[in-house]
């Protein structure tokens, strides 16, 4: 038989070469001695012999001719001239049969509007048309594959079900997008996949889907065909709440977790906990603890547990360490109903460059820069994010809504802003190359991070974008329309307070009244932000020591240090987030091979760290004066900050009525004070409500057990001052009552 097809066509299939297979495969009409007729072509390299079958009349079959010895079968039906639906009956050298629809007998499915809005950057729900989605097509159920890789020569569909043989499954390009796309009939939940990518070069590359939304767990690396839709969320009372609250205005208190070292299943080989596990552990240990928020380090899937999840490669999929996406939304779902937010640590800064990943995608630099100054972070060995380019802005905004909308995920931490904001973050000088007015300054992060913020927030008021941002950028959690440089985020971590403040507090309390400026320091700039006051999982790990052995002294004042800190945090302006393990005085560095050191709750001192931590986070959520108004001047009032000789400070926090507001003295040194005057803003009785001296958390019992009547002697400034007893190392909280 003579082929229908142009020879230099049939080769370019068979050599893999073409950008357009279905001109060539599938049905087409064609014209035999003038009249007009049908040819129906495959190339399926394994199949000992294939028969098309008409799909409304199953006794209408047609036996396809071999007509390459390579696999490429040819049927001319010249009694036919109207295209029709059919299957291939393919027979396989082990004489095994399949019957499947042809894959290239169907129409493109990515409409001109989905192709536009992503070439512009502008497509958020570009997650539902890329990647791998069940859909229905020509009634045919099936998985449309779609990925963008403008400057690939050829690219193919591998997996399970075609053997990983890169001839059998080549993609359609969609040439004014970039955007290579195959609807294949007949795949299964869970089939693996990969993108085989040929470059202009001939290089041939196995690359993970960017979108894909299910991976095999590490150190394999493909995809797995999946529907994240099917899970049904019993959240909806969280989202009513959610949408009654002002955030700025409510109790924020965060507990970081790494979910693979913070419990470990001892009984079973120290296994990593499922997602389903963890919601069972987790969650009623965070709500026991009255935190009301957990943040989790980088969930999305990464290649290597030492990256901690911030060297991505699945952004758009949950780690298959702890399980599949429906168990991850079974997680936060029970969070959400235990009345707990889920805030995720996300990482649009850089990439790594394994090379299933991200990394010179299609052969070219897509992702990133081509040059590797401005393409690469020394230090890190890491890929940086294009942003100038407008479908990888779409990929990362696409993908922060994804979280959000997909997941129910209340807030996303943005990892290393800075490094975004700087050309020449981690670089010496001829590293780096200034943008084009001269500056340091990345002027497409800027504007990708104001254009993400802008479409989030708007479309989810109630969501926590949150940058950590170390250095002075102004107007990060300004909108951005106020100037060209404010970044549309509406918190901040204060990196400066935690710098601070952990330089004072590891000094021996003699020489800490010559540092009594870093206490004070942050009230200087406190309301130009919206601040989370932070103790987090970055000043615990690589030779920093834990949280309680930045503490000085014997363990009775690394402990009480340690209360102090924590009660500082919490009523100092700002939102508060403290990790994992610090909360009962874990003494090891953190390390993400081990769980946390939950034998040391055996010992005395370490229960009675964690019942503080307890019960003075839930004096934080109950007391509206420690959160009520912490962006604003009128929500703090220094009573004392001047006294750096006995290292003492003493300030109100207050809400909307006198009768809410709170005094907090906090004493820096071992020295007791009894019968200290502390000026008052009113006449008034006060109540002692907390005291981290308390001896149930192991405190001397320095205390003031009695009422506490303020008198008409000024002092501090103050028209009013009361005497009290001020613990060593030890936080006093004052209300007054009645009032």
């Amino acid at each position: 038989m003579v082929s229908t097809v142009d020879m230099v066509e049939l080769m370019d299939i068979i050599n893999s070469a073409y950008a357009d297979p279905h001109h060539v495969l599938g049905m087409h009409e064609i014209y035999v001695k003038n009249k007009p007729a049908l040819a129906a072509r495959a190339f399926i390299p394994q199949a000992k012999s294939i028969v098309l079958i008409d799909d409304e009349d199953d006794s209408k079959v047609y036996p396809m001719e071999r007509i390459h010895d390579d696999g490429f079968f040819e049927a001319v039906i010249p009694d036919r001239s109207r295209w029709f639906m059919y299957k291939l009956k393919i027979t396989w050298h082990n004489d095994e049969e399949w019957v499947t629809y042809d894959p290239y007998s169907f129409p493109p499915v990515l409409s001109d509007l989905d192709m536009h809005l992503f070439g512009e950057g502008t497509h958020y729900q570009i997650f539902e048309k890329l990647g791998a989605h069940f859909t229905t097509v020509n009634d045919v159920e099936g998985v449309l594959f779609a990925v963008w890789a403008p400057n690939a020569k050829r690219v193919s569909l591998i997996g399970n079900f075609n053997d990983w043989d890169g001839r059998r499954h080549q993609m359609r390009l969609r040439q004014s997008s970039g955007i290579w796309e195959l609807f294949v009939p007949g795949l299964a939940l869970c089939d693996h996949y990969k993108f085989e990518i040929k470059t202009h070069a001939g290089e041939i590359l196995e690359k993970s889907d960017p979108y894909g939304s299910f991976f095999e767990l590490r150190p394999s690396s493909s995809a797995l065909v999946y529907d994240i839709n099917r899970y049904s969320w019993g959240d909806s009372e969280w989202y009513k709440k959610r949408a009654e609250t002002n955030i700025f205005k409510s109790p924020v208190n965060i507990y970081e977790v790494h979910l693979g070292s913070w419990k470990r299943c001892e009984e079973d080989n120290y296994r990593f906990y499922s997602y389903k596990e963890l919601a069972d552990l987790l969650i009623p240990y965070v709500k026991e603890m009255n935190y009301n928020y957990i943040e989790l380090m980088p969930v999305e899937e990464h290649p290597f547990d030492g990256s901690w999840g911030y060297q991505v490669t699945g952004y758009y999929a949950p780690t298959s360490r702890y399980g599949s996406p429906e168990e991850f939304m079974y997680f936060v779902d029970k969070c959400h109903q235990a009345g707990i937010g889920v805030l995720l640590d996300w990482v649009p800064a850089h990439f790594p460059k394994d090379s299933h990943g991200l990394s010179y995608f299609d052969g070219s630099a897509l992702y990133e820069h081509e040059d590797p100054r401005q393409g690469e972070h020394p230090d890190w060995g890491t890929k940086i994010f294009n942003y100038g380019r407008s479908e990888v802005k779409n990929f990362l905004i696409g993908n922060a809504i994804f979280w959000i909308e997909k997941y129910h995920i209340d807030g996303l931490r943005v990892d290393a802003v800075a490094s975004m904001l700087y050309l020449d973050y981690g670089k010496n000088d001829g590293q780096w190359i200034p943008n084009e007015y001269g500056g340091k300054e990345n002027l497409r992060a800027v504007e990708f991070m104001r254009h993400m913020n802008s479409i989030i927030l708007q479309r989810h008021p109630q969501v926590m974008m949150i940058a950590e941002e170390s250095t002075a950028w102004g107007g990060v959690t300004l909108p951005p329309d106020v100037n060209p440089h404010t970044l549309g985020f509406n918190f901040k971590w204060n990196m400066g307070w935690m710098n601070d403040y952990l330089g004072y507090i590891k000094k021996e309390p003699v020489h800490r009244k010559y540092h009594h400026g870093n206490l004070t320091f942050s009230m200087v700039y406190a309301y130009t932000e919206n601040f989370i006051l932070v103790l987090s999982h970055d000043e615990v790990v690589h030779g920093k020591c834990s949280l309680i052995n930045k503490m000085p002294g014997d363990l009775w004042q690394k402990c009480a240090n340690l209360r102090l800190t924590i009660g500082f945090m919490l009523t100092h302006p700002g939102k508060s987030l403290i990790f994992m393990g610090s909360e009962f005085g874990q003494f090891d560095e953190w390390s993400e091979k081990k769980a946390l050191d939950w034998f040391l709750l055996e010992y005395e001192h370490h229960q009675q760290l964690q019942l503080f931590a307890k019960h003075i986070n839930g004096l934080y959520l109950n007391e509206r004066a420690l959160w009520w108004d912490d962006f604003s001047q009128e929500g703090f009032e220094w009573i004392s900050h001047w006294d750096a000789d006995r290292s003492i400070l003493s300030y109100v926090r207050k809400a909307e009525y006198p009768g809410e507001d709170v005094v907090a003295v906090l004493n820096f040194t071992p020295v007791a004070y009894l019968n200290f005057r502390v000026g008052m803003t009113r006449k008034a009785e006060y109540r002692e409500i907390m005291n981290s001296d308390n001896p149930i958390y192991g405190g001397s019992g320095i205390m003031n057990t009695a009422p506490i009547y303020s008198q008409d002697i000024e002092w501090d400034g103050k028209p009013f001052s009361l005497e009290l007893n001020v613990p060593p190392l030890g936080l006093t909280i004052l209300k007054p009552v009645g009032i």
